[in-house]
Parts: structure tokens; C-alpha cells; sequence
């Protein structure tokens, strides 16, 4: 999506400022000098493999998790403290709610929790279900509720206090396409609002549609940090994805030769393989004679833009094929 904001750039004061974040477990490291700024009202994507240290990462930030040096700081306050604590907002990716109580009855519940006086609570919980659009659902009971519903409340729950900085864990699994175009606006309305945003999902197509900017952490090093489209013209240039469909399984050998075309089989299902062409039809016509001296029938051929998917793939896929 283009960006409604330059990013953490001048002018725009800061909701988050990681740095160099250090984390390790028993001696061995899991974070590996993470920096990470995030402008009020920027939407942030954080991508990567299990393992990459995601988990770890946010509950650094949310002063969950000791840091081994590093530091953080939201909204200009130091990680840790209770100035900081106010200011950030986290929502997990397990619905946290009572289903026997509406949504309003929990909104009071949590927002008495976080200290909210009596005077201020009905105006934050109505706040909170304005921003997340739940005020035609506000007092029907939770476990009435679809799980992109309920989510919905979980971001609110999160919201009631102000927070500048809010950050999520999976807020779209485990619900439909109109559910995850629903949380998608909210969160657009959440980041209108000044405040910025932290999200791991592993809907790649949401986090292009949703996001500034996308982080990619890889073996607890970030090893990609920029816009959707300024990290594939930096990494694939004019190069385009083609996609083979062959018409039966290639023996050992040709799948070898496959690969050193260039190609890797996509989830090691050797009828399906992936590679890089570039733009133009001479390098289309040079692959099919290379195909056809190969004895290798296609059954589909399909070129296109790269996109985040792509991109995701280049970055950590492991030896042996494409994820």
C-alpha cells in the first residue's frame, strides 16, 4: 500500500526507538542487535520464520522479557518504566476476554484493571469502541460473537488507556477474508490516530496491503527493513517470478538440471518449480529451448511482478526448495 506517512522521519516524532536490542537464553544469543523505529502513526510489519526470534523481539519491547544490553524507548519514554508501560497497548494473539460478559462489560472491567478513574472510563471504553467500529455489537455477550468480532475487542481492550504505541501479536489468525478486511480498517483508523503500530502476521497479502513498512528477522538479525516496494525493486530490479507447472515428475537428474537453471521445486513438489526471469521475451524464449532440450513437458507457465510473498521466499527460504 503507499504509505500515509514518510516513516520515522523529520518531523514525525517516534512511538517506538529500539536499539541495539540484545537478548539471549542460556548463553546462546536470540536477539542480535535489533534496531527498529517506528514513526506515530506507522504501520510496521514484522516477518519471519519460526525461530527467527518475533516472540522475543515484542515482549522486549513490551519490557516482558529482560534485555542482555539495549534499549528501548516509547514514545520518549524509557523502556521499563511505568511512563513507558502506559503509553504501549499489547494484544495477544489468544482472545483474552470473558465470553459470559458484553463487550462494554469487559472494556469496564479491563479499563478499571489499568487504573482508569470512574469519570474517564465510560468515555474511554466508548472510545475504544468507536475506534475498533464494535458500538453496534457493544452489549451483546462475547461468545456470541465471530472470532473477527472478538478480536476486535481484543484490540479495544488494548486501547484504553491511550496508548502511542500498540503492538500485536497475529491479530488476523484464524478468521475470514470480510473479518481480516474488517481488522485491517481498524487498524488504518488506530494508525490515523497517531498511534504507531507493531504486527506479526503470517498473511503476507494483508501485510502488503496494511503496512509502511515490513522488518524481516532472520536468526535474530533484522535483514530487511524498508517499504513493500522499495525492498523488491532493491532485490529483485527488473527481474520477474516465472512459475512452471510440468506435466509429470521429473527423475533426479532433470530436477537437477532444473536447479541449475536456477529453479527450485516449491515445497519440494517437484511439478511445481520457481525462478527469476529477465524482463522481456528473449529470456522466455531461452528458458522454453532450454525446457524443450531437457525433454521437460510444461503444462503451465505463469510470469508476474514479484511481490512480498516472493520476496519473503528469497530471504529465508533454506536449502533444498522454496518455501
Amino acid at each position: 500500500m503507499a504509505a500515509r506517512i514518510a516513516g520515522a522521519g523529520e518531523g514525525v516524532p517516534l512511538a517506538l526507538d529500539a536499539r541495539d536490542l540484545q537478548v539471549g537464553y542460556g548463553g546462546d544469543p536470540v536477539l542480535r542487535g535489533v534496531d527498529m523505529q517506528i514513526a506515530a502513526g506507522e504501520i510496521v510489519t514484522l516477518l519471519g520464520p519460526n525461530g527467527a526470534g518475533k516472540t522475543t523481539l515484542m515482549r522486549s519491547i513490551c519490557g516482558r522479557i529482560p534485555l542482555t544490553s539495549g534499549t528501548v524507548s516509547v514514545a520518549g519514554r524509557s523502556g521499563g518504566s511505568g511512563a513507558a508501560r502506559r503509553m504501549l497497548g499489547f494484544v495477544p494473539q489468544e482472545i483474552a476476554l470473558y465470553p459470559m460478559l458484553t463487550p462494554r462489560e469487559n472494556l469496564r472491567f479491563f479499563g478499571r484493571l489499568v487504573g482508569l478513574s470512574r469519570g474517564a472510563l465510560n468515555a474511554a471504553v466508548d472510545r475504544a469502541l468507536q475506534l475498533t467500529q464494535l458500538t453496534d455489537r457493544a452489549d451483546v455477550l462475547v461468545q456470541t460473537l465471530s472470532g473477527g468480532y472478538q478480536r476486535r475487542v481484543n484490540i479495544a481492550a488494548a486501547i484504553l488507556h491511550a496508548p502511542r504505541m500498540l503492538v500485536l501479536d497475529e491479530p488476523m489468525v484464524g478468521v475470514d477474508v470480510n473479518a481480516r478486511q474488517a481488522l485491517q480498517q481498524v487498524l488504518l483508523r488506530l494508525a490515523e490516530e497517531g498511534i504507531g503500530i507493531l504486527l506479526t502476521t503470517h498473511d503476507l497479502e494483508q501485510a502488503e496491503r496494511v503496512s509502511d513498512r515490513v522488518v524481516i528477522l532472520l536468526q535474530g538479525e533484522l535483514i530487511r527493513n524498508g517499504s513493500v516496494e522499495s525492498l523488491i525493486a532493491e532485490t529483485f530490479g527488473d527481474h520477474r517470478e516465472v512459475h512452471l507447472t510440468l506435466l509429470q515428475q521429473p527423475e533426479d537428474g532433470l530436477q537437477a538440471s532444473l536447479r541449475g537453471l536456477g529453479l527450485a521445486a516449491v515445497n519440494g513438489d517437484a511439478l511445481h518449480w520457481l525462478g527469476e526471469l529477465e524482463s522481456g521475451l528473449v529470456p522466455m524464449r531461452r528458458l522454453l529451448e532450454q525446457l524443450e532440450d531437457l525433454q521437460i513437458a510444461v503444462r503451465e507457465i505463469r510470469v508476474r511482478q514479484p511481490d512480498l510473498d516472493t520476496l519473503y521466499r528469497r530471504l529465508t527460504a533454506g536449502p533444498g526448495g522454496v518455501r
